[in-house]
């Protein structure tokens, strides 16, 4: 029997996130998928600067997806059309110049536009190049969970394996077979359409120009569906509402497709792939059961309009990574990891029904009746949520709110660390440069000191990863906005998550800043004392 602290379900973003940024906190993890390797077909578009924020930690990725990006485009631009020959295509989206605007001055992450297979394939290798343990071609058979662990019967090319881990991180995807023999039960919508998503090769550089249009909604007598181009000549898809009663796609109707979607009834098409998958809006009623936790697809389930189903199944596995490690090495308590649900679960629920109201923008009003509405603010979905359970110590009138304007955030617990820039010993960074690797002490200047030596103490009695930051000569609060960003003043801290997010602030100075600092942590930390 093999033995490791996390076995995770699943190698797509959710499962790979989780397995890359555990394996660089130095946890053993082992991951199984079932397909032979990551995905081939560019599947979702976009990652989004929160999940950027996220993964960062993990040593070049965001210089190597930046590279990515920057050779497919400089926006993710949408039009409407007959198709790619119509003369007068319907712009509906400008590439969301004005949000990136915006989010330039909220944090130093840049959303990217690479294609989930070419995401995919640099978090494999960053987590290979880490330890992470990944098999491909391997299926989990079954799963037997007890008080002390899990269970697991994996087959692969060489056959049956037992392993048996501490943790599950079932990442398995929208039919998850976890969620169901675990009798998870789900709500939501369902499945809304199918799609058959066709990839092929073919020269289109008289109709496309480069870095002008991304994504086309296709609509004309003989179908309904979106291209994704390329910048000419190469790989794109076409994506094709397909009817009930409608079977798999044949080659020849495939390439019958790609022409009528082109307006190029002569073109040369070769076809490369082609997948048949379902649009729907799925919610697990409980990202945790037990000693296993759902995370992506198997949690939340969403139509693709809004390009924030990828992000999320990004931003679950990198959830799932921290609290594991907290707990795993002692300094959080068991209960700690039901903080996961607490936290995840309605932004999951949010951001789906946001995409499915986006959906819903697109179709005559009849057809979108019990939709939700759309969100007020695109930067909502982009950047920023508001967490709410025992890992968050909420302060005197907080409403509860998941909604946030992150320019208007003032480091609030529960809120995601407002972006500041800093000068440290002559290099520029931000403040959110400084989370990931463990809780963050920072102190206003005046009365740091107190707070400074009070975190040496707690960190050492309780033996949790803390870095203390004072706000001072060495690193400066180069705009001078560090205690307006945050709510602190002289003589106040604010603690900050491995994830970013504040736990806990104190707007001024208190009495014995060690003693609540520990107060503080085991609340947390679900410790008690």
């Amino acid at each position: 029997m093999e033995r490791v602290p996390v076995l995770v379900v699943g190698g797509g973003y959710a499962g790979l996130s989780a397995a890359a940024l555990l394996a660089w906190r130095e946890v053993p993890v082992t991951l199984v998928e079932r397909r032979p390797s990551t995905s081939v077909q560019p599947k979702a578009f976009g990652v989004g600067p929160r999940a950027i924020e996220l993964l960062r930690p993990l040593p070049g990725i965001e210089d190597e997806l930046a590279g990515i990006w920057a050779g497919i485009g400089d926006g993710m631009r949408i039009a409407i059309a007959r198709d790619l020959a119509d003369p007068e295509p319907h712009l509906i989206s400008d590439g969301g110049q004005a949000e990136y605007a915006a989010l330039a001055e909220l944090t130093p992450a840049a959303p990217v536009g690479a294609p989930q297979a070419d995401v995919e394939r640099v978090l494999r290798v960053k987590a290979e190049e880490l330890g992470a343990d990944l098999r491909f071609s391997t299926e989990l058979v079954s799963l037997e969970q007890d008080d002390d662990g899990v269970t697991a019967l994996v087959r692969g090319k060489d056959g049956d394996r037992v392993i048996r881990a501490d943790y599950v991180v079932a990442a398995d995807g929208h039919h998850s077979e976890l969620r169901t023999a675990l009798g998870v039960p789900t709500s939501g919508h369902g499945t809304l359409s199918r799609m058959c998503s066709i990839m092929f090769d073919a020269d289109l550089s008289e109709l496309v120009r480069e870095r002008e249009v991304t994504l086309w909604y296709v609509r004309n007598d003989t179908l309904t569906g979106a291209l994704v181009t390329g910048a000419g000549a190469g790989a794109h898809v076409l994506g094709v509402h397909q009817a009930a009663d409608e079977g798999p796609f044949t080659a020849e109707r495939c390439v019958e497709l790609v022409r009528v979607a082109t307006g190029r009834p002569g073109l040369d098409v070769r076809i490369l792939d082609r997948a048949t998958f379902g649009i729907a809006h799925v919610l697990a009623g409980s990202y945790r059961a037990g000693r296993v936790f759902l995370a992506g697809d198997a949690a939340h389930t969403m139509p693709p309009t809004g390009g924030q189903g990828g992000s999320t199944a990004l931003q679950d596995g990198a959830d799932l990574a921290w609290r594991l490690w907290l707990v795993l090495t002692g300094q959080a308590g068991p209960a700690f990891l039901d903080t996961y649900d607490a936290e995840r679960r309605p932004v999951g629920t949010l951001t789906a029904d946001a995409q499915l109201a986006e959906l819903g923008a697109r179709m005559p009003p009849a057809a979108r009746i019990g939709y939700p509405e759309r969100l007020p603010d695109p930067l909502h979905a982009l950047l920023v949520h508001r967490y709410h359970s025992t890992a968050i110590l909420d302060e005197p009138g907080d409403d509860g709110s998941i909604l946030e304007d992150p320019r208007l955030a003032g480091g609030k617990p529960g809120s995601r660390a407002p972006h500041v820039v800093l000068d440290w010993d002559g290099q520029r960074l931000s403040t959110i440069d400084l989370f990931g690797s463990g809780f963050v002490l920072m102190a206003a200047k005046r009365g740091s000191q107190a707070w400074m030596e009070a975190g040496r103490q707690v960190k050492e009695r309780l033996g949790v990863r803390l870095t203390r930051l004072p706000m001072d000569d060495e690193l400066l609060d180069v705009e001078g906005r560090f205690e307006e960003r945050y709510g602190v003043s002289g003589g106040g801290a604010v603690l900050v998550r491995p994830d970013g997010y504040v736990a806990w602030r104190s707007p001024g100075p208190v009495t014995d800043p060690a003693a609540t600092l520990e107060h503080v942590l085991r609340q947390i930390l679900s410790r008690p004392a």
